[in-house]
């Protein structure tokens, strides 16, 4: 039986006009295998209801793998995130002028939860096909991991598995960020492909080293 992949990736936000994580997800809306169906959901780049369109693709899809994208300015590879942490903290407002600060995403929720992807082992397929990549700690404290936290909160009451990635600035943004890096959206759009057949064809993670000193 085929299995269902929702892929989603965010509205544009913070004065950019785009947003890599949606120009890629929506470049593998309709990829079919064999095995598998992908459909791609945007998701609005505000607190909550983000959330709320989250939970009704969750819904209507009933999804087997998804796979939240967002974007992270500044970082340098692809960012297979570990854990989502329950606190919305936001270092800039959202696209609704909401500006949360040590606020709780579930009343009364886990302090955390983790990541049901294969981390480690779709860091290393990337990191085979020459892309960069790497397992990160956090997924900071914006709308990005309010998402990943309801995303797991969900998945830790539905047969599914799930977890976030983060991808650099797209080259012409970086053009106006000087100093920051990029990745190509070709690049991009191929990591993603290599995360969700990785995600679908790996019961256990690897066990590869992916911490950090500090």
């Amino acid at each position: 039986m085929n299995k269902t992949v929702l892929l989603t990736g965010f509205e544009p936000f913070n004065n950019e006009s785009v947003n890599p994580a949606w120009e890629a997800v929506s470049e593998l809306a309709g990829w079919r295998e064999d095995d598998f169906a992908v459909v791609v959901r945007q998701l609005p780049c505000v607190f909550g209801l983000a959330g709320t369109v989250l939970r009704e693709a969750l819904d209507e899809l009933k999804p087997d793998l998804v796979i939240a994208v967002g974007q992270a300015g500044g970082r340098v590879d692809i960012s297979v995130e570990r854990i989502a942490i329950n606190v919305d903290d936001a270092p800039i407002p959202d696209n609704a002028r909401h500006q949360p600060v040590d606020e709780a995403i579930v009343a009364g929720g886990p302090a955390a939860y983790f990541s049901t992807l294969p981390i480690k082992a779709i860091v290393a397929a990337l990191r085979a096909q020459g892309l960069p990549a790497s397992v990160s700690q956090s997924a900071g404290t914006f709308v990005c991991n309010d998402v990943f936290y309801r995303l797991m909160h969900a998945a830790d009451r539905m047969p599914m598995r799930a977890g976030f990635i983060h991808i650099p600035y797209l080259p012409q943004q970086a053009a106006c960020h000087p100093g920051a890096p990029s990745m190509a959206l070709a690049e991009v759009v191929r990591a993603l492909r290599t995360a969700v057949k990785v995600s679908l064809r790996t019961d256990a993670d690897v066990r590869a080293t992916g911490g950090m000193l500090s």
